[in-house]
Parts: C-alpha cells; sequence; structure tokens
C-alpha cells in the first residue's frame, strides 16, 4: 500500500488544503447568515480544489504509475481476452 502513495503527493495535499480553505468560507458564511459566502466557498472547496489537483497532476505531481501493477494489468487482460479459465489466478 505505501508503495502506491496513495495521496501522499502535492497534487494531493494541494487540493485537500484548497478543499479546508472552501470549507473554512462556507463554514464561516453559515455563521454570518450568508448563502452566497456559502456557495462561494462551497465553489472553492469542490472546482477550485479538483481543477487545480487535476493540473497539478496533468503536470506530473500526482501519483506515477506502478510499472508492476501495469504489467499485471497488462497479463490479467490478456488471460482474460483468451477466454482461459486461468484468466482469474494470473499472477496469484
Amino acid at each position: 500500500m505505501s508503495k502506491q502513495a496513495h495521496g501522499h503527493t502535492p497534487a494531493a495535499w494541494t487540493g485537500v488544503v484548497i478543499s479546508f480553505v472552501g470549507f473554512c468560507i462556507s463554514g464561516a458564511g453559515m455563521i454570518m447568515a450568508s448563502t452566497l459566502v456559502v456557495v462561494l466557498g462551497m465553489v472553492v472547496a469542490f472546482v477550485v480544489a479538483g481543477a487545480v489537483g487535476l493540473a497539478m497532476k496533468g503536470a506530473g505531481l500526482g501519483k506515477q504509475p506502478d510499472p508492476s501493477v501495469e504489467q499485471y494489468k497488462a497479463e490479467f487482460r490478456a488471460a482474460r481476452s483468451a477466454g482461459t479459465p486461468e484468466a482469474v489466478t494470473v499472477g496469484a
């Protein structure tokens, strides 16, 4: 599991920090009873954080593919397309 670096990338952390700021803005908007500020915070939390995270991932700052996992997927697809009964247990 640790080899996959699930969530331990600059893109993931930046998205989380921006989402946290957006939720804080929405929380302040709830206290102020301002629908506009709540909606603005949700836009920051979902749209802006998602866009920035995806842009950073596209720039190479996200999770990099693991070659051994990609090899296993290719072997599994080949066995499954061949229709062999061992398709379920390839690599097990």
